[in-house]
């Protein structure tokens, strides 16, 4: 069965029929109710399921989060929206320091099964206060699950996984892929493209199964596009840029694998281990700044457990270590592209870019 799905509709799906399923579900967060969301991801819950169940916030996100927090401690299951993370940096006490520790500092008494979402990372010409990208802070939290994934079809399994599970879990979106479209057709190949533009990116990916049971298990990593030469690892949406690059690499007669994490706490590293020991190389793709990111930490545990496979050094693609600016120019400088993509592989491949 063919499926056409846009990411912000996959989310809205996962989120309604959560809500329908299990009536200890509520949205909140600013604009989520009246506005239909900022990114009209909730668009059309709150004429469907209330404002009792969807509930438009204060500008203040220490503040719904925790009311959140204590919901989840108190037996029901809250998806807190945030209108992007880089607001949520003013929850992070909320996040870090409650919802992440309840069960161990309960003993065990207390599960905090609660959604923190909202979209990460870069989004245009935002500026330096709205362009961070936050995976790798979130992923360092012991008690978090991590989810960060721009695929609409996976997306909405991770989201309701994620919904369902008994931990807190923060889902990471991105502003900048909220109309981002995904064709799949009988024979399971998926095209990803903006309806704004002509840019068409193809991978290799299993039949979708729509509706309730359509779960992604949280912490499996998904093959985006099958290669023999170099492992091309990232999540979100540098995994687009993954895809580009390998495209353009092929024609030049390179074969890169294509990875996408979904998840990145846990990280599936052995997805990752096994494509390298067929690859012989490694690529990391990761829209964070270099130092202690999701590229560092895949990096590192490739070259422990696969370092006799690696005929090259690992190398990164992270954002550049500073802040973004404002200008056209300096965004093209700073965030990974697939030219800069081609231009490490063929230095782990010892060719000449």
């Amino acid at each position: 069965m063919a499926i056409k799905l846009a990411l912000r509709d996959a989310l809205n799906e996962a989120m309604s029929e959560e809500m329908r399923r299990d009536e200890n579900i509520f949205l909140m967060g600013e604009e989520v109710a009246e506005y239909n969301g900022a990114y009209k991801v909730s668009k059309g819950m709150l004429d469907e399921f209330g404002e009792k169940r969807v509930i438009d916030t204060p500008i203040a996100e220490l503040g719904f989060a925790g009311i959140g927090v204590g919901a989840a401690m108190n037996g029901l299951r809250p998806i807190i929206e945030f209108m992007t993370w880089n607001f949520a940096v003013l929850a992070f006490d909320q996040i870090v320091n409650n919802a992440a520790k309840t069960l161990s500092q309960s003993a065990g008494q207390f599960n905090c099964p609660i959604v923190f979402r909202g979209p990460s990372g870069a989004a245009g010409q935002l500026a330096q206060q709205h362009s961070q990208t936050f995976e790798s802070w979130m992923a360092n939290v012991p008690g978090l699950k991590v989810i960060s994934c721009i695929d609409p079809a996976d997306a909405k399994g991770l989201l309701k996984a994620a919904i369902r599970d008994n931990d807190p879990v923060c889902v990471m979106e991105s502003e900048m892929m909220y109309a981002l479209e995904l064709h799949q057709g009988d024979n399971g190949e998926r095209t990803y493209f903006f309806p704004s533009s002509q840019k068409v990116w193809k991978a290799d990916g299993s039949i979708i199964v729509e509706g309730q049971d359509h779960i992604i298990p949280i912490g499996k990593a998904v093959y985006r596009r099958r290669g023999t030469d170099v492992t091309l690892v990232s999540f979100n949406k540098m995994v687009l840029e993954a895809l580009d690059a390998a495209e353009e690499l092929a024609k030049e007669g390179i074969s890169a694998e294509v990875i996408d994490l979904r998840t990145v706490r846990p990280i599936d590293y052995a997805t990752i281990v096994e494509s390298v020991k067929k690859t012989n190389r490694l690529v990391v793709i990761d829209e964070s700044w270099p130092l202690a990111g999701i590229s560092s930490e895949v990096a590192y545990v490739v070259q422990k457990d696969a370092f006799d496979y690696l005929d090259a050094p690992i190398l990164r693609i992270n954002a550049a270590d500073t802040s973004l600016g404002y200008a056209p120019t300096l965004v093209e400088a700073y965030m990974p592209n697939p030219t800069k993509i081609i231009k490490a592989v063929k230095q782990v491949m010892y060719q000449k870019a």
